[in-house]
């Protein structure tokens, strides 16, 4: 077969920064608990087909969400050097323990909507920025900060959301120092309509260098979704191997958007991005294999039946 030429559009990002979820937001809604050493060795495992930077664990109460007890074991388990290992915190408390475990990247939280924020954090909105706005003033100055907005598109109780709330608490965020700004369709109902429509108003508040875009599945919108991202200059994506993941306070909700599909439609737009497609696709069947769990990448599937027959015909 000839090779396809790819024309670069020149409107969108000449590269982009995958974070890998797999281990955190992938993981998290899980009922039997994935050991700690086969979650550090997937971290390994992805690094080596140049992944770099990893959404890895939460220091979340193990009350609520028991997959994530393990986070500072997790982290030391990793052996590849010189990668972002980021930890989800909700307070301070998760703070320390963030610390404590020598992690130098965090995630902190809000929504957009205040009945999931009390069922996510426990806090009103106003309350989940109070807790950020302290994390940033009163954590260690060496601490790189990201912030999620959850709900930034649909709430699975209150239903769609205001674009110029979202735009406001973003903005609110970015003169608070944070420099990192990630918007979730948690529910992934969003439609490209409506990433448009979110975008119109946070990025008049705030530049597409430091907005990046979380984009769950449920409806089939990631991956256009991701496009009207990657047209409005968006150059920082969340994405979990094999499709997997979810929300334990978003029912019905799947997994993030696979990244294998993510690095097919990078590649075929001619966007750098440093990750081998192939070897995602084998690391993530491989671990949904052995801890039975479904292999959800579209991309992923077809890269490995294809291999699966080039392999049979010779």
């Amino acid at each position: 077969m000839a090779a396809v030429s790819v024309a670069v559009v020149s409107d969108y990002p000449a590269n982009v920064t995958i974070t890998e979820s797999v281990t955190r937001d992938g993981l998290q809604s899980l009922g039997a608990v994935v050991p700690t050493a086969a979650k550090s060795g997937l971290i390994d495992s992805l690094a080596g087909a140049g992944l770099r930077t990893f959404d890895a664990v939460s220091f979340v109460s193990p009350k609520w969400v028991p997959q994530m007890a393990d986070g500072a074991e997790v982290i030391a388990g990793v052996e590849t050097k010189g990668l972002r290992l980021m930890g989800l915190v909700p307070n301070m408390e998760g703070l320390e323990n963030a610390v404590a475990a020598g992690v130098t990247d965090i995630g902190v939280l809000t929504a957009a909507s205040d009945t999931f924020c009390e069922r996510n954090l426990n806090a009103s909105v106003d309350e989940s920025m109070h807790r950020i706005r302290r994390i940033l003033f009163d954590g260690p100055d060496d601490i790189r900060v990201r912030a999620y907005i959850s709900t930034a598109t649909h709430c699975p109780y209150e239903g769609p959301q205001e674009p110029d709330w979202v735009a406001d608490l973003a903005l609110t965020l970015a003169e608070w120092g944070v420099q990192e700004i990630f918007l979730g369709d948690t529910i992934g109902m969003a439609t490209p309509a409506e990433v448009n429509a979110l975008l119109d108003e946070v990025l008049t508040q705030v530049p597409a260098e430091n907005i990046g875009v979380h984009f769950h599945d449920t409806y089939g919108q990631a991956i256009a979704n991701t496009v009207v991202a990657l047209q409005r200059g968006i150059d920082k994506m969340d994405s979990s191997a094999g499709g997997l993941g979810g929300c334990p306070f978003a029912p019905g909700a799947s997994g993030n958007v696979a990244t294998e599909d993510l690095i097919w439609l990078l590649d075929g737009l001619g966007i750098g991005h440093g990750v081998d497609v192939g070897t995602v696709a084998e690391v993530a069947d491989e671990f949904c294999t052995k801890h039975e769990l479904a292999y959800r990448s579209r991309a992923g599937r077809a890269i490995l039946a294809a291999r699966r027959l080039e392999e049979e015909s010779t």
